[in-house]
């Protein structure tokens, strides 16, 4: 939740819009396609804390529990690249 206040927040300071040049839409498709992912993520961080709470997770049966692990580390990479190419190298 954090995050997407952040992301609100920069496309709103943002000196640029999507339709200014190729960084503009560049900038705010990845960042947003990012930042849909992350609320997906978040989901599904809530549904595993429910289905905690009822005790739907066991040592041999928590698979739903690692998929969210997974789709977290796949956004965390995500994120690394679209970091180094948009904030260090379109700067």
């Amino acid at each position: 939740i954090y995050f997407t206040i952040l992301q609100a927040y920069e496309y709103i300071e943002a000196p640029f819009t999507i339709s200014d040049a190729v960084y503009g839409s560049t900038f705010f498709v990845a960042t947003g396609f990012h930042g849909l992912h992350v609320i997906i993520g978040t989901s599904f961080l809530l549904i595993c804390l429910l289905r905690h709470s009822r005790y739907h997770f066991s040592s041999n049966h928590h698979f739903g529990f690692e998929a969210a692990a997974w789709y977290w580390h796949f956004v965390d990479v995500v994120w690394l690249f679209l970091y180094i190419s948009i904030y260090w190298w379109g700067s």
